[in-house]
């Protein structure tokens, strides 16, 4: 490891074999934590080049534990995090509005570091017992039509790492690489990312891919469709930027999408959106996510029917099975 910083602070980049052979080292606690921690404070100070991002990807991809639901052809929504805004977790319940229009998902998630409340943390909190075990997430998948994979069951290798990150408390390049290593690998995605320069670089790694994908970021800053304003819109096929009212929805304030501050007042917002108590702000977030995740796997023909698909599910009260179902 000394050899590799010392080749970092002198502003050089790793190549994709070296970047990978590092971070397999990291998993197998071939480091120590200052040697970690400084490796990661090196990519808070600058960009991880395309070679790099594809070589942790790959790294992280080997550690795991795979788990094959290739035959309930599911999708993940997933935010890198890190954008510092603090929303509710609104991937999260977009994943149980996109399961009850009858996507099947396999969403990856775990506890916040960079925010308050992570994806983990709330479906812990209301009652979920995580697992590994691929016959219950099978049996998940079809009773629920969603299974939640939590991030550290899944990459034992990154233990590590965990108590860094958290005692650092800010993003690293972990919140970059989340939805890149879900262990079911899913053929298709709804990602959502913190800036325009990871876009770019998740839109070429996964244009290399046979995934079904999308790409998000609201242009004021947000992981996903925050309707504060424009957001940009990648596929394999198109590039655009939309307006909330191309969605048929309105244009919100940053406040209105607040997470709780605490985990009681987390949980409670993500029961109101299920309930259907929500506020219309929180809501159309939720419908936003949803109905473009809808367009991303295909199950929509266009964005006016795919809001229709996503409020139906939330209105019925299907998200809401759905939910009940996953934590029974």
């Amino acid at each position: 490891m000394k050899e590799i910083l010392n080749h970092l602070f002198e502003y050089k980049h790793l190549t994709k074999d070296q970047a990978r052979e590092v971070l397999l080292g990291i998993g197998r606690g071939e480091y120590n934590p200052a040697q970690i921690a400084s490796f990661l404070t090196v990519y808070m100070m600058r960009s991880l080049r395309l070679e790099e991002l594809e070589g942790f990807r790959d790294a992280m991809l080997d550690l795991c534990l795979p788990v094959d639901l290739a035959d309930y052809d599911p999708m993940d929504l997933c935010g890198t995090g890190g954008d510092g805004k603090d929303t509710f977790n609104i991937s999260t319940l977009s994943s149980f509005v996109v399961a009850g229009a009858g996507q099947r998902v396999a969403k990856h998630g775990n506890h916040g570091v960079s925010s308050l409340v992570g994806s983990s943390t709330v479906m812990e909190y209301l009652g979920y017992r995580f697992t590994n075990d691929v016959g219950e997430l099978k049996r998940k998948m079809e009773t629920a039509g969603i299974c939640f994979l939590h991030a550290p069951l899944f990459h034992p290798a990154m233990k590590n790492v965990a108590p860094i990150r958290k005692d650092l408390g800010v993003k690293t390049f972990f919140n970059v690489l989340g939805p890149m290593i879900n262990p079911a690998r899913p053929a298709k995605q709804l990602v959502g990312v913190f800036s325009l320069e990871l876009a770019r670089l998740y839109a070429y790694l996964y244009q290399q891919t046979d995934k079904q994908f999308m790409i998000l970021h609201t242009l004021d800053g947000y992981d996903e469709i925050s309707l504060t304003g424009a957001f940009k819109v990648i596929t394999s096929q198109t590039e655009q930027v939309l307006e909330p009212k191309q969605l048929g929805l309105d244009v919100l304030m940053p406040e209105s999408l607040a997470g709780g501050q605490t985990l009681d007042e987390s949980a409670q917002i993500f029961m109101n959106v299920l309930n259907d108590e929500a506020t219309s702000s929180q809501k159309q977030a939720v419908l936003a996510n949803s109905a473009m995740a809808l367009l991303a796997a295909g199950k929509a023909n266009s964005r006016d029917d795919a809001v229709a698909m996503a409020r139906e599910s939330l209105d019925s009260g299907k998200a809401l099975t759905c939910f009940k179902k996953l934590i029974a």
